[in-house]
C-alpha cells in the first residue's frame, strides 16, 4: 500500500489523522538530522500495525509532504 503523508514535526501531541486521501503524521520530534522521519516511521507502524522494517518512505525525506510504503 503506497499512502501520502504530511509531517508536522515539533507536536505538543504525536497523532495520525485522515483528511481524505491524505494522513497528517504529527511527532514531537524536531525535523534534524532524520529524527522526524524516524519518528514518522515508528508512528506508521504503529498506527498500520506493522514492523519498522515495512514501512519505507519513497520521495519527500526532506520535505513535509511524503510519499510511503507499507507493506
Amino acid at each position: 500500500m503506497i499512502i501520502q503523508i504530511k509531517t508536522i514535526p515539533n507536536a505538543k501531541k504525536e497523532e495520525i489523522t485522515k483528511e481524505g486521501d491524505l494522513y497528517k503524521v504529527k511527532v514531537s520530534a524536531p525535523a534534524v538530522d532524520g529524527k522526524a522521519n524516524k519518528a514518522v516511521i515508528e508512528a506508521l507502524a504503529d498506527f498500520f500495525k506493522v514492523k519498522k522494517s515495512k514501512v519505507k518512505i519513497l520521495n519527500g525525506e526532506k520535505s513535509r509532504g511524503k510519499l510511503i510504503r507499507i507493506n
